[in-house]
């Protein structure tokens, strides 16, 4: 086999010398390229209600971009369904309500809340219109088939607390799992459900309707002292322990794009705060989203933080009917924080 010629060697090193060397100058005179952002998933349990609407509202606002975030927000219909794609580790967080964390730590899942929406549920009980003659309380649930988002979700939990309050135990009644939106509208409107709870803005749907009445109203502080004897933080934005421990700078960074989120719920007015958003989100109807919206802001936080009195609150009333709950040590201190909150400046 004949040898390349010397000349023909020195040709290819002198011509991969000075590659290197173009490469080496480009680097050093191109401009500095500006960091990636860091690429994060958030499950919602259903984007479009207004109990979530801070997820949303940070988004539109430009809020995780400013922090250097990447966010992808999804939805899924419930809670539940959240807090399972969160567990297989889909999503690095879930916006849903808080009690996922006390009901997931009797399960071994170390679970934390490191921004708080609502220091309320924000879900009203409705009957339909059909039954409001024979269903005035909760304790006239007997028999009678109650529409919640899905079995093991937040409206369950919650509706099974109230039954039980009235003196109505869980057997005397069936749970309907019938999700949300439009499909509880339709499960009212065909008498699939005698009664049902849901949020905003479906509420203001149905009762503009005349479809349903009012039965427990949840969506202010003192309709929920007086339904659950204290305040009930719900809505609410947690991740995994482990992740926490792991990213703790993207953690401050979403719990400062949320803090301000709140913030700028609470300065400026719901037709402002409507402007911002989707025009899916809003619907056909811009005057009933907006009448709703303004039902709901007394229930935002102001601050994101962890009202003292809510924990317990929750504690109780899960105590109050869920056997994996009832006579369990529960360790409060574990299923929330407020170090990023607190860490948010004015």
């Amino acid at each position: 086999m004949k040898l390349p010629s010397t000349r023909f060697s020195r040709a290819v090193y002198v011509a991969v010398a000075a590659s290197f060397a173009f490469c080496g100058f480009a680097r050093l005179t191109a401009p500095a390229q500006a960091a990636a952002p860091e690429k994060l998933a958030i499950m919602v349990g259903g984007i479009n209600k207004l109990i979530y609407l801070p997820a949303r509202l940070a988004e539109q606002l430009g809020y995780f971009t400013a922090e250097g975030l990447d966010v992808e927000l999804l939805s899924q219909p419930t809670g539940i369904d959240g807090e399972n794609e969160m567990l297989a580790g889909a999503v690095q967080g879930v916006v849903g309500f808080y009690d996922h964390t006390i009901d997931l730590q009797t399960r071994g899942k170390e679970v934390k809340t490191i921004v708080v929406f609502s220091q309320v549920p924000g879900e009203v009980q409705l009957v339909a219109a059909k039954s409001a003659e024979s269903i005035r309380s909760m304790a006239d649930v007997r028999g009678k088939t109650l529409g919640v988002t899905g079995l093991g979700s937040s409206t369950s939990f919650l509706t099974q607390y109230l039954a039980q309050r009235a003196g109505v135990p869980s057997t005397q009644y069936t749970l309907l799992p019938v999700g949300a939106d439009s499909s509880f509208i339709a499960a009212m409107r065909q008498g699939r459900i005698q009664a049902g709870m849901t949020t905003e803005p479906t509420v203001t749907q149905l009762l503009k309707a005349g479809d349903a009445k009012v039965l427990v109203d949840m969506r202010n502080v003192d309709g929920t002292r007086a339904a659950l004897g204290g305040t009930y933080p719900a809505s609410s934005f947690y991740v995994q322990t482990t992740w926490l421990d792991a990213h703790s700078d993207e953690a401050a960074k979403l719990a400062r794009a949320f803090v301000k989120t709140l913030r700028y719920m609470h300065t400026h007015s719901a037709e402002q705060i409507a402007a911002q958003m989707p025009k899916e989100d809003v619907g056909k109807d811009r005057a009933l989203y907006i009448s709703a919206l303004q039902a709901s802001l007394p229930m935002y936080t102001v601050d994101g933080k962890m009202p003292a009195d809510g924990p317990q609150t929750v504690l109780k009333v899960l105590s109050g009917f869920n056997p994996a709950v009832k006579g369990r040590h529960i360790d409060l201190s574990r299923t929330f924080t407020n170090q990023f909150v607190n860490d948010v400046k004015p």
